[in-house]
């Protein structure tokens, strides 16, 4: 959605997102995280997709402020997520990473082509200029995912390193040795 005139931004701010901030009053009446800082209580940081069916403290069993959540599409590790692990495992209570793929993922349901082709067929746009990171095989990018933060040298060398595929079917992990 364009956000047109400048001069009326914070209207259509305010309009459009007028359910948040609505729902944002009745969070700020019952806040209960005043006490938390910016490590993670319990050593963990989860790196998940974006997909709106996870919920990376729940499926833990963990709460707000107790580990890490870095999202993206198909849960990959790129390099602004090693970016961000490197703060995490020396600045900011990180000890152990968690790569969560999931089932029933978009980024696994076809290849680069598939989703530049899709976007440009619906809305007339070529995205060819960037990579979408698709994989076909969730098990075998996971591993090589696994390895690229396992072997990136400027990660602390204390940090442990696994992954697990997420069903959004059952909620149940499935943890991938390697």
């Amino acid at each position: 959605m364009p956000i047109g005139n400048p001069s009326n931004t914070d209207s259509l701010f305010r309009d459009v997102f007028a359910d948040v901030l609505n729902s944002n009053k009745s969070f700020v009446e019952n806040f209960e995280h005043e006490e938390l800082t910016g490590t993670a209580k319990e050593g963990l940081a989860i790196i998940t997709c974006m997909d709106s069916r996870i919920s990376p403290l729940a499926v833990v069993g963990m709460k707000p402020g107790d580990a890490k959540i870095l999202r993206n599409a198909g849960a990959r590790v790129t390099d602004d997520v090693l970016r961000t692990l490197v703060l995490a495992s020396y600045l900011l209570g990180v000890k152990r990473i968690l790569v969560m793929p999931h089932t029933d993922c978009r980024m696994a349901n076809g290849d680069e082509a598939d989703i530049h082709n899709e976007i440009n067929a619906q809305y007339g746009i070529d995205t060819s200029s960037i990579e979408f990171k698709t994989v076909k095989d969730q098990k075998k990018a996971l591993l090589e995912d696994l390895h690229k933060i396992r072997n990136f040298p400027l990660l602390n060398e204390e940090v442990v390193v696994g992954g697990a595929i997420y069903n959004v079917g059952n909620g149940k992990l499935e943890p991938l040795e390697g």
